[in-house]
């Protein structure tokens, strides 16, 4: 992985959405456009191939020391390419009219097509543009689709426009610092998934608190230098918290909130009546010295009844909860909102 240092201020200056094609690219795409049978999958051939140059463009003149490859396995209505040990799948559009994207469904549920990224481009031919409208990573697209109770409409899955990170910056960073195995694919899955597969797949991803203890951590929670060496404004404020094991995971609650990202802190310890002892905190991350007012931190019981709720005021550098205790295999749920957006995340003691 490259060494890139991002810092948010800079990010709209630094990195522009809108990529210039050149005559040689429309020429390539139309000779590899002549390899489709029907008029319409030669159109969307065309189409896919100017949205993976202009990709490549752009992602090769701010990261050039990662290799790109297209991916051997392809789909008539997107295209897969490798970023090391990344799966990206574009998603090209002609003109992006709707506030919906179609995701095939076969992209996110069959191994061989699913992808940690998913890249909403646009290709504008007549502009001889192409323009990186925004991207999602998997586990956000997951949890979309299990939280709405998502089905299939012509073998596509419709995801709001609004669901996706419009600074494409932000792919960077998370190329940079993230691992592949922090944004973990499904493995041999090829049908459909029902309602109730996708709920077992939530299940799944419980964080397992007393496996910390032993030096084991689910994929996406970092340890804390991690953290704020990638970030240099990143402080988090643990006087607080007992000497135990903490670990702080990345939350993201969409472009509703302007893309802004906060670390979730959890400090686990060995209490002495043989309970685990827990304090949870938010933070802001990516420079911003403040969380937003209003912002909700939850805690709640395995039946859903609120237990602990604590509300952000004006220049909150984080909030936290009162830490409490519960002995091993308890299950509950942190909840994070503002708004009308929230995440969750399921632990079990």
């Amino acid at each position: 992985m490259t060494n890139l240092h991002i810092n948010s201020t800079d990010l709209r200056l630094l990195l522009p959405e809108v990529i210039l094609l050149e005559a040689e690219n429309f020429y390539q795409a139309k000779e590899m456009s002549k390899q489709a049978i029907s008029e319409a999958q030669q159109w969307q051939t065309y189409l896919n191939h100017l949205a993976v140059i202009g990709f490549e463009k752009w992602f090769s003149e701010r990261m050039p020391k990662q290799v790109i490859h297209r991916y051997s396995n392809t789909m008539d209505t997107v295209t897969h390419l490798n970023i090391g040990d990344f799966k990206v799948c574009l998603i090209p559009t002609e003109h992006l009219l709707d506030e919906v994207v179609n995701v095939p469904q076969d992209t996110i549920f069959t191994s061989d097509f699913s992808a940690h990224f998913y890249v909403l481009t646009e290709v504008l031919e007549e502009q001889e543009q192409v323009i990186i409208k925004g991207f999602l990573r998997y586990d956000q697209l997951m949890d979309y689709c299990t939280q709405v109770n998502s089905h299939p409409l012509q073998e596509c899955y419709q995801i709001p426009l609004s669901l996706f990170d419009t600074e494409p910056n932000h792919l960077l960073f998370y190329s940079d610092l993230f691992t592949p195995s922090s944004i973990p694919l499904p493995s041999g899955m090829s049908q459909t998934k029902t309602s109730e597969q996708l709920i077992g797949y939530v299940k799944e991803t419980t964080t397992k608190l007393s496996q910390w203890l032993e030096g084991f951590f689910e994929e996406g929670w970092l340890a804390l230098d991690a953290l704020i060496n990638a970030q240099d404004n990143f402080a988090l404020s643990t006087r607080n918290t007992e000497v135990g094991v903490r670990r702080a995971k990345l939350i993201d609650l969409g472009m509703q909130l302007g893309n802004q990202t906060f670390a979730l802190l959890v400090n686990i310890t060995e209490a002495s009546d043989d309970k685990l002892s827990l304090l949870i905190q938010l933070h802001p991350t990516s420079g911003e010295r403040f969380l937003p007012p209003n912002l909700k931190l939850n805690l709640l019981s395995k039946a859903g009844k609120t237990l602990q709720e604590v509300q952000s005021r004006s220049q909150d550098n984080y909030i936290q909860l009162k830490p409490f205790k519960g002995e091993q295999g308890k299950r509950f749920r942190i909840e994070i909102s503002l708004e009308d957006v929230q995440l969750g995340e399921d632990f079990e003691l």
